[in-house]
């Protein structure tokens, strides 16, 4: 009982939250610290996630015409710098280069913390003309930024995996088109495949990326009642084009700059999974992301090994041939019991459990991870019940997460009302807001909590408030929280 003690969660999550967070992390295996702060190493479970997430993405965007490309890592600083807004945002964090081996560089370079100014110099030497456009493209790469101070596995990282889409367009209704669509294959991906529901909206200018013209964005609630930005999709209009001379040769056979967006989800979704849908055992992985949907643990005594142990692989056999992930546990060093801690922690959503009197009736029994219930199901319909259980598994843990974010959506018609909730339940606030960004200043240095989105729906209420924080009228209805 100890080493099992041991090699489980221990801490409960309403608890110490972050404690509960870093345990899941480590002891799922998902990934473990480097020797540089603020690095870490992703294992091959964690990987196995990431490359699930990215399967997914990379196929809707082949379907959506984009292409996969690579850039380098290193840009020189005088490119960062030719976009000034941009720069200056980016400048903080930005790691630079600046010998090799023990000779000085003539010029700085910066390990690139997105690919922006890296990419338009070379994409205005691709387009000539209108028949160049649009140009889309992806690139699955690392990007790094200097967070050494409050670091967190997957959620803020100074280097994390991520994509980013970077598209030309001739009009600016094209660019327009190409952000909506790029935030819905998002929140499909979001909310479809890791049952995280979302609040969707615009950046306020103050926290838009750097450069842009304006900025969509992804809000997931974590469970300790703070905000994480899920995903954003960003309209940047003719703001790096221009410096970047990245123009086209009209059908009217004049000379026109281009429209372009950019758009990015990284690991940090890894970070929202746990968060989100973990729970005082470790990990719980909704279905369709999970690498491992199913895993079925022979139960046996050493005379039993090998006849059970054959009945567990036909099932996964059948499983396989529904196209369901399946990993058959046969260690005979590790007891039943362990085993089943051990799947339960990494939050595999559907064990099946194979023992002689399972086979001498022509069953197994099927536990869920997300409610722990069991039953028995008769050989001939396993398949077809556990394709059903997964189904079922997904869609609850949805409506559990959407539950949450909806108990934590609250209103505030004052500013003491706004400090009030923020300080002792959290969550998102809805709020009246001037649109001036010293109201907005002000009140994330008071309260640490800043506009997460300005929502697409409800605005033709604001009309009727007034804002949070100098009573002016209102001009925007604002999402306040707390955020990572």
């Amino acid at each position: 009982m100890d080493s099992l003690k041991q090699s489980g969660i221990n801490v409960r999550k309403d608890a110490s939250f972050s404690d509960w967070y870093i345990q899941v992390v480590l002891k799922t295996e998902l990934a473990d610290y480097a020797p540089v702060k603020g690095l870490i190493v992703l294992r091959p479970y964690g990987y196995s996630i990431w490359e699930t997430i990215r399967s997914i993405l990379d196929k809707r965007f082949k379907e959506t015409d984009h292409q996969n490309g690579f850039m380098p890592v290193l840009i020189p600083e005088s490119l960062l710098s030719r976009e000034e807004e941009h720069f200056e945002g980016f400048t903080p964090e930005v790691f630079w280069v600046t010998k090799t081996g023990n000779n000085e560089l003539s010029e700085k370079l910066a390990l690139r913390p997105t690919s922006e100014t890296l990419a338009y110099p070379i994409f205005s030497r691709w387009i000539s003309s209108y028949r160049d456009l649009p140009m889309k493209i992806n690139f699955w790469n690392s990007a790094l930024r200097a967070e050494i101070k409050s670091t967190k596995p997957f959620v803020r990282t100074s280097e994390f995996l991520w994509q980013e889409g970077h598209t030309v367009h001739a009009t600016e209704k094209e660019a327009e088109q190409e952000v909506m669509l790029i935030l819905e294959i998002y929140r499909e991906l979001i909310e479809d495949h890791l049952s995280i529901p979302l609040l969707r909206g615009f950046k306020s200018d103050k926290e838009k990326f750097v450069g842009a013209k304006y900025t969509m964005t992804l809000e997931g609630l974590m469970a300790d009642g703070k905000a994480l930005q899920m995903g954003t999709s960003h309209h940047l209009g003719q703001n790096f084009s221009k410096p970047f001379e990245i123009r086209y040769l009209g059908r009217d056979n004049q000379q026109h700059f281009a429209w372009q967006t950019s758009w990015g989800v990284s690991w940090r979704l890894i970070g929202a999974l746990i968060m989100v849908h973990g729970d005082d055992k470790g990990l719980v992985l909704p279905p369709r992301i999970a690498p491992i949907q199913v895993v079925v643990v022979p139960i046996f005594r050493d005379k039993d090994a090998k006849w059970i142990i054959s009945k567990a692989n036909e099932i996964a056999y059948d499983l396989k041939k529904s196209d369901i992930r399946v990993y058959v546990d046969h260690r005979e060093e590790y007891t039943a019991g362990w085993k089943f801690n051990e799947w339960e922690t990494k939050g595999i959503p559907l064990r099946i459990n194979v023992g002689m009197r399972d086979i001498e009736n022509d069953q197994a029994e099927l536990v869920r991870r997300d409610t722990s219930e069991k039953s028995f199901v008769k050989r001939a319909i396993l398949t077809e019940s556990a394709i059903s259980i997964l189904e079922q598994i997904q869609n609850n843990l949805f409506l559990r997460a959407k539950r949450q974010l909806e108990d934590n959506i609250s209103e505030a018609s004052n500013y003491d009302t706004l400090k009030s909730i923020l300080d002792k339940k959290g969550g998102f606030v809805s709020a009246g807001w001037c649109g001036d960004q010293r109201c907005e200043g002000i009140i994330k240095q008071e309260t640490g909590a800043d506009i997460r989105l300005i929502p697409f729906e409800g605005q033709d209420a604001s009309a009727s408030k007034v804002c949070i924080y100098c009573s002016k009228p209102s001009k925007k209805t604002a999402i306040f929280a707390r955020a990572y």
